[in-house]
């Protein structure tokens, strides 16, 4: 009997900072959960081009990554996300077909419009002692 490998996919995210020290949050069309913008990295995909893109996509911003800023593994559907602080380079934030609204937030505000898995690598990305390596289930952080 053949023994089958773990399937597990991998998902990018930017938390954006502006120059007033805001971080953007995106609220979802499917869904309407407020979090980072990202998605899961295509096959045969860079993973910081994979990661403009799917900023791009969903808020109409270039950026620029800056640093690896967290490790976040939900053990309940396989999903490895990897957290990017970045920083705005060019294009204006708006709504998209996969966005239905941006905010910029200040810091001591995320917690009020993200869960606590999204929250949680919003304040990771803030800090300047990461990367961060964490796990949850779906809805809450099981370590840290």
């Amino acid at each position: 009997m053949a023994h089958e490998l773990p399937r597990h996919s991998v998902a990018v995210v930017g938390v954006i900072i502006g120059s007033d020290g805001r971080v953007l949050a995106t609220r979802r069309r499917d869904n309407g959960i407020w979090e980072p913008p990202g998605g899961v990295l295509e096959l045969g995909e860079a993973v910081t081009e994979g990661l403009c893109r799917e900023v791009k996509e969903e808020t109409g911003l270039l950026v620029e990554p800056e640093v690896l800023t967290g490790v976040y593994k939900n053990l309940s559907r396989g999903i490895v996300v990897l957290v990017f602080r970045c920083r705005p380079v060019g294009g204006r934030a708006g709504p998209t077909d996969e966005v239905s609204e941006i905010l910029w937030l200040r810091p001591d505000e995320v917690d009020g419009y993200m869960t606590d898995i999204y929250a949680v690598r919003t304040h990771d990305a803030l800090r300047p002692d990461g990367p961060f390596v964490r796990v949850h289930d779906g809805g809450r952080i099981l370590d840290g």
